[in-house]
């Protein structure tokens, strides 16, 4: 989700990193992205609504997750990874099929048109 934090709020360790345009991104759909050596999966939902994901699916081991389905699960959005279907929270990495999976999130933010990643 996309957060605006005030500067007394951010962690001294957290580095913004631009990652592209919004305009560069379709709605509901994934995009990948390379920032500092990891590949992460940009998805939005609005215009000011995105979320950052890790790339890799945990349980396939494979770098897919910008090619899952986008849905929600109650007013939760979540991504089913396109092989073998199991559903996470995009907000929290929260694995709904199997408890022992985890998809790690980023925080992000819109600044000027423009997404950063926090990594």
């Amino acid at each position: 989700m996309t957060v605006t934090l005030s500067p007394t709020a951010r962690s001294a360790t957290t580095t913004w990193e631009r990652a592209c345009a919004v305009s560069d991104l379709e709605p509901s759909w994934g995009e990948a992205a390379l920032i500092r050596m990891k590949q992460i999966a940009l998805f939005l939902l609005s215009p000011s609504e995105v979320y950052a994901v890790c790339h890799r699916d945990p349980h396939a081991d494979a770098y897919v997750m910008a090619r899952g389905i986008v849905g929600s699960k109650g007013d939760r959005p979540t991504i089913a990874s396109p092989l073998h279907k199991q559903v996470y929270d995009l907000g929290t990495g929260e694995c709904f099929t199997d408890p022992t999976l985890y998809l790690r999130t980023f925080e992000t933010r819109i600044v000027g048109g423009f997404i950063e990643v926090a990594v």
